[in-house]
């Protein structure tokens, strides 16, 4: 059982320039807070800090938009430039009605416009990529604070994702390092010995919605601390875990 989780905003980070070292922005944001991290810390950020971080801004007016792009738009609420890069970042398209795409991701991922996103991007026409490699960003993000300050933790990366059966977004695990991402319970008997069967607990996405408690969309708070909750370490697991397998999906 679990006892008390704390939630804690990381407050004062500010704006998070191209190139940036990320870890050492959380830290100095911490101390200038007077808050630490602590070994078993989970530590959430979003996914447009880190891509901030590593450059993943463009300006779609720099794409020639294809043929099917300007087809897009002449039925959607974006230019072409913009299709043309969601597009770009998609593997495959899965629906699309009036302008509206949910896409596959290169990484897999399913979400509206290849998590293409315009919101707290600023600086005109820019508009924010998902990271390359979030699970990578999220085991080096780990490493650099393993590195300066000795405390083992736990990293997410998260994103607002929508969900095909119930209204509204919530934050999910794109990208994680150093915890088991999914909690599996099958094989395990229940209190009234029933033995369970397909009961996997998708806790990195928990974590992930917990702390979007404390960040706000538009709060500016985009990285916050879970304390409290015993996950399971692992040096090899990540969100690709996440992803589920196509022979599974029962949506496609």
């Amino acid at each position: 059982m679990q006892d008390e989780i704390r939630i804690i905003p990381i407050r004062g980070i500010g704006e998070v320039q191209p190139g940036a070292d990320l870890a050492e922005i959380l830290l100095t944001a911490l101390a200038s807070t007077h808050q630490q991290l602590y070994a078993d810390d989970v530590l959430v950020v979003t996914q447009k800090v880190v891509s901030k971080a590593e450059g993943r801004l463009i300006d779609p007016d720099t794409l020639e938009p294809s043929a099917f792009a300007q087809q897009i738009a002449a039925q959607g609420h974006k230019d072409a430039h913009y299709y043309e890069l969601v597009l770009r970042e998609s593997r495959r398209i899965v629906k699309m009605v009036g302008g509206v795409l949910i896409t596959e991701t290169h990484h897999g991922l399913i979400c509206a416009n290849s998590g293409v996103d315009e919101s707290n991007v600023g600086n005109g026409r820019l508009v924010c990529l998902l990271p390359e490699a979030p699970d990578t960003s999220a085991a080096r993000l780990r490493n650099h604070i393993l590195e300066r300050t000795g405390i083992n933790l736990a990293v997410i990366i998260s994103d607002t994702f929508g969900r095909p059966w119930r209204e509204g977004q919530v934050n999910v695990a794109i990208g994680s390092a150093g915890l088991l991402p999914i909690n599996d319970f099958a094989g395990i008997d229940d209190p009234y010995g029933y033995t369970m069967q397909a009961t996997r607990i998708a806790c990195a996405d928990e974590l992930a919605s917990a702390a979007e408690l404390v960040m706000g969309k538009i709060d500016q708070v985009p990285a916050a601390i879970v304390r409290g909750y015993r996950f399971t370490p692992s040096e090899q697991a990540n969100a690709q875990a996440l992803v589920r397998d196509p022979r599974t999906d029962l949506f496609r």
